[in-house]
Protein backbone atom coordinates (compact mmCIF):
# COMPACT_ATOMS: atom_id res chain seq x y z
CA UNK A 1 0.00 0.00 0.00
CA UNK A 2 1.15 3.08 -0.77
CA UNK A 3 1.89 5.56 2.27
CA UNK A 4 0.68 9.19 2.08
CA UNK A 5 3.25 11.47 2.35
CA UNK A 6 3.69 14.15 4.51
CA UNK A 7 5.40 17.51 4.96
CA UNK A 8 4.48 19.04 8.47
CA UNK A 9 5.33 22.65 9.04
CA UNK A 10 5.36 24.71 12.53
CA UNK A 11 7.55 27.51 13.66
CA UNK A 12 8.03 25.45 16.72
CA UNK A 13 10.48 22.11 16.95
CA UNK A 14 8.50 20.86 19.67
CA UNK A 15 5.19 20.44 17.84
CA UNK A 16 7.15 19.12 14.65
CA UNK A 17 8.48 16.50 16.81
CA UNK A 18 5.42 15.77 18.52
CA UNK A 19 4.02 15.60 15.13
CA UNK A 20 6.62 13.24 13.71
CA UNK A 21 6.20 10.74 16.69
CA UNK A 22 2.90 10.57 16.27
CA UNK A 23 2.48 9.82 12.59
CA UNK A 24 6.16 7.33 12.76
CA UNK A 25 3.47 5.19 14.28
CA UNK A 26 1.18 5.01 11.76
CA UNK A 27 2.08 2.57 8.61
CA UNK A 28 0.05 4.01 5.79
CA UNK A 29 1.74 8.19 6.41
CA UNK A 30 5.68 9.16 6.18
CA UNK A 31 6.90 12.11 7.10
CA UNK A 32 8.98 13.52 4.35
CA UNK A 33 10.02 16.75 5.68
CA UNK A 34 9.55 19.59 8.05
CA UNK A 35 9.71 23.46 7.77
CA UNK A 36 9.93 26.24 9.86
CA UNK A 37 8.03 28.79 7.74
CA UNK A 38 6.00 29.01 5.14
CA UNK A 39 8.74 30.69 3.08
CA UNK A 40 10.45 27.59 3.84
CA UNK A 41 7.53 25.32 3.37
CA UNK A 42 7.17 26.35 -0.60
CA UNK A 43 10.59 25.30 -1.18
CA UNK A 44 10.38 21.95 0.52
CA UNK A 45 6.84 21.22 -1.58
CA UNK A 46 8.62 21.67 -4.64
CA UNK A 47 11.46 19.66 -3.51
CA UNK A 48 9.33 17.07 -1.57
CA UNK A 49 6.23 17.14 -3.92
CA UNK A 50 4.38 15.55 -0.73
CA UNK A 51 0.69 14.72 -0.77
CA UNK A 52 -0.24 16.65 2.24
CA UNK A 53 1.25 19.68 4.17
CA UNK A 54 0.61 20.14 7.79
CA UNK A 55 0.20 23.53 8.38
CA UNK A 56 0.75 25.72 11.03
CA UNK A 57 -1.25 29.74 10.80
CA UNK A 58 1.04 32.16 12.78
CA UNK A 59 4.75 31.71 11.49
CA UNK A 60 7.57 34.43 11.34
CA UNK A 61 8.79 35.05 7.28
CA UNK A 62 5.75 33.76 5.79
CA UNK A 63 2.06 32.66 7.65
CA UNK A 64 0.21 29.88 6.98
CA UNK A 65 -2.12 32.19 4.97
CA UNK A 66 0.14 33.01 2.42
CA UNK A 67 1.99 29.64 2.69
CA UNK A 68 -1.29 28.03 1.41
CA UNK A 69 -2.02 30.16 -1.33
CA UNK A 70 1.26 29.90 -3.07
CA UNK A 71 1.09 26.41 -2.29
CA UNK A 72 -2.24 25.86 -3.68
CA UNK A 73 -1.30 27.94 -6.68
CA UNK A 74 2.11 26.09 -7.62
CA UNK A 75 1.45 22.49 -6.60
CA UNK A 76 -2.45 22.18 -6.78
CA UNK A 77 -1.84 18.52 -6.35
CA UNK A 78 -1.02 19.26 -2.65
CA UNK A 79 -3.52 19.46 -0.29
CA UNK A 80 -3.19 21.35 2.86
CA UNK A 81 -4.47 20.50 6.33
CA UNK A 82 -4.40 23.16 9.11
CA UNK A 83 -3.23 22.56 12.80
CA UNK A 84 -4.93 25.65 14.53
CA UNK A 85 -5.95 27.30 17.95
CA UNK A 86 -9.09 28.41 18.74
CA UNK A 87 -7.55 31.86 18.78
CA UNK A 88 -6.82 31.46 15.09
CA UNK A 89 -10.83 30.94 13.99
CA UNK A 90 -10.92 34.44 12.33
CA UNK A 91 -8.11 32.77 9.73
CA UNK A 92 -10.90 29.60 8.83
CA UNK A 93 -12.46 31.44 6.33
CA UNK A 94 -9.90 33.21 4.86
CA UNK A 95 -7.72 29.58 4.32
CA UNK A 96 -10.65 27.80 2.74
CA UNK A 97 -10.29 30.65 0.45
CA UNK A 98 -6.93 29.65 -0.20
CA UNK A 99 -7.73 25.83 -0.48
CA UNK A 100 -7.00 24.45 2.60
CA UNK A 101 -8.51 21.04 2.37
CA UNK A 102 -9.01 20.86 6.66
CA UNK A 103 -8.56 22.01 10.17
CA UNK A 104 -6.94 20.32 13.34
CA UNK A 105 -6.89 22.07 16.68
CA UNK A 106 -3.95 21.51 17.97
CA UNK A 107 -5.53 20.25 20.68
CA UNK A 108 -7.31 17.82 19.02
CA UNK A 109 -6.26 13.60 19.57
CA UNK A 110 -3.78 11.79 17.97
CA UNK A 111 -6.80 9.76 16.44
CA UNK A 112 -7.87 13.05 15.05
CA UNK A 113 -4.58 13.69 12.74
CA UNK A 114 -4.26 10.78 11.79
CA UNK A 115 -7.95 10.36 10.55
CA UNK A 116 -7.71 13.73 8.97
CA UNK A 117 -4.71 13.35 7.13
CA UNK A 118 -6.32 10.10 5.45
CA UNK A 119 -9.42 12.06 4.52
CA UNK A 120 -8.08 14.63 2.34
CA UNK A 121 -5.15 12.85 1.05
CA UNK A 122 -8.57 10.75 -0.16
CA UNK A 123 -9.86 13.90 -1.79
CA UNK A 124 -12.31 14.52 1.06
CA UNK A 125 -12.30 17.43 3.69
CA UNK A 126 -12.14 17.06 7.08
CA UNK A 127 -12.55 19.45 10.61
CA UNK A 128 -12.07 18.47 13.61
CA UNK A 129 -15.02 18.65 16.40
CA UNK A 130 -13.76 21.39 18.42
CA UNK A 131 -13.32 23.44 15.05
CA UNK A 132 -16.24 22.89 13.41
CA UNK A 133 -17.54 23.63 16.51
CA UNK A 134 -15.83 27.28 16.38
CA UNK A 135 -16.93 27.71 13.30
CA UNK A 136 -20.85 26.73 13.16
CA UNK A 137 -21.04 29.29 15.88
CA UNK A 138 -19.02 32.01 13.89
CA UNK A 139 -21.55 31.06 11.42
CA UNK A 140 -24.46 31.79 13.28
CA UNK A 141 -23.03 34.72 14.91
CA UNK A 142 -24.24 38.32 13.62
CA UNK A 143 -21.04 38.58 11.22
CA UNK A 144 -21.56 35.58 9.50
CA UNK A 145 -25.14 35.19 8.79
CA UNK A 146 -26.19 35.06 5.43
CA UNK A 147 -28.48 37.90 5.36
CA UNK A 148 -26.15 40.27 6.69
CA UNK A 149 -23.25 42.00 3.99
CA UNK A 150 -20.29 42.56 6.13
CA UNK A 151 -20.51 46.57 3.96
CA UNK A 152 -23.87 46.80 6.38
CA UNK A 153 -21.64 46.66 9.48
CA UNK A 154 -19.65 49.82 8.25
CA UNK A 155 -20.31 53.10 9.64
CA UNK A 156 -21.29 56.25 6.91
CA UNK A 157 -17.74 57.47 7.62
CA UNK A 158 -16.12 54.14 7.18
CA UNK A 159 -17.82 53.80 3.60
CA UNK A 160 -16.74 57.35 2.49
CA UNK A 161 -13.40 56.56 3.71
CA UNK A 162 -13.38 52.90 1.43
CA UNK A 163 -14.71 55.00 -1.50
CA UNK A 164 -12.07 57.26 -1.84
CA UNK A 165 -9.51 55.13 -1.40
CA UNK A 166 -10.58 52.92 -3.74
CA UNK A 167 -10.45 55.58 -6.45
CA UNK A 168 -6.84 56.39 -5.22
CA UNK A 169 -7.04 59.22 -2.85
CA UNK A 170 -3.73 59.41 -0.63
CA UNK A 171 -4.27 59.74 2.93
CA UNK A 172 -3.82 63.50 3.23
CA UNK A 173 -6.17 63.96 0.64
CA UNK A 174 -8.70 62.02 1.86
CA UNK A 175 -8.35 63.59 5.15
CA UNK A 176 -8.27 67.36 3.79
CA UNK A 177 -11.77 66.34 1.18
CA UNK A 178 -13.59 65.26 4.90
CA UNK A 179 -11.97 67.94 7.18
CA UNK A 180 -10.10 65.54 9.61
CA UNK A 181 -6.16 64.81 10.50
CA UNK A 182 -4.62 61.84 8.62
CA UNK A 183 -4.63 60.27 11.46
CA UNK A 184 -8.38 60.22 12.02
CA UNK A 185 -8.59 58.61 8.21
CA UNK A 186 -5.78 55.96 8.53
CA UNK A 187 -8.09 54.93 11.87
CA UNK A 188 -11.37 54.73 9.77
CA UNK A 189 -8.73 52.20 7.25
CA UNK A 190 -7.65 50.01 9.86
CA UNK A 191 -10.89 49.57 11.07
CA UNK A 192 -13.05 49.18 7.77
CA UNK A 193 -10.71 46.59 6.64
CA UNK A 194 -10.72 44.53 9.62
CA UNK A 195 -14.64 44.34 9.14
CA UNK A 196 -14.43 43.33 6.02
CA UNK A 197 -11.19 41.19 6.17
CA UNK A 198 -8.95 42.88 3.58
CA UNK A 199 -5.49 43.07 3.98
CA UNK A 200 -4.41 45.62 1.55
CA UNK A 201 -5.40 48.57 -0.55
CA UNK A 202 -5.81 46.02 -3.70
CA UNK A 203 -7.87 43.74 -1.61
CA UNK A 204 -9.76 46.50 -0.25
CA UNK A 205 -9.94 47.66 -4.24
CA UNK A 206 -11.07 45.23 -5.23
CA UNK A 207 -14.33 44.63 -3.16
CA UNK A 208 -15.31 48.12 -4.19
CA UNK A 209 -15.59 46.55 -7.54
CA UNK A 210 -17.19 43.62 -7.05
CA UNK A 211 -19.76 45.69 -4.50
CA UNK A 212 -19.75 48.02 -7.40
CA UNK A 213 -18.91 51.26 -5.18
CA UNK A 214 -16.57 52.25 -7.57
CA UNK A 215 -16.06 51.31 -11.50
CA UNK A 216 -13.85 49.17 -12.75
Amino acid sequence: MKSIRVLTVDDHAIIRDGVSAVLTLTPDIEIVGEAKNGRDALRRVHELQPDVVLMDISMPIMDGLEATRRIKKESPRTRVLVLTQHEDKEYVFRLLSAGASGFISKVAASSELVAGIRSISAGQSFLSPSVATFLVEDYQSKSWRPDCDLYQQLTEREREVMKLVAEGYSTKAIAELLVVSPKTVEGHKTKLMAKLGVRDRVELVKYAIKRRIVAD
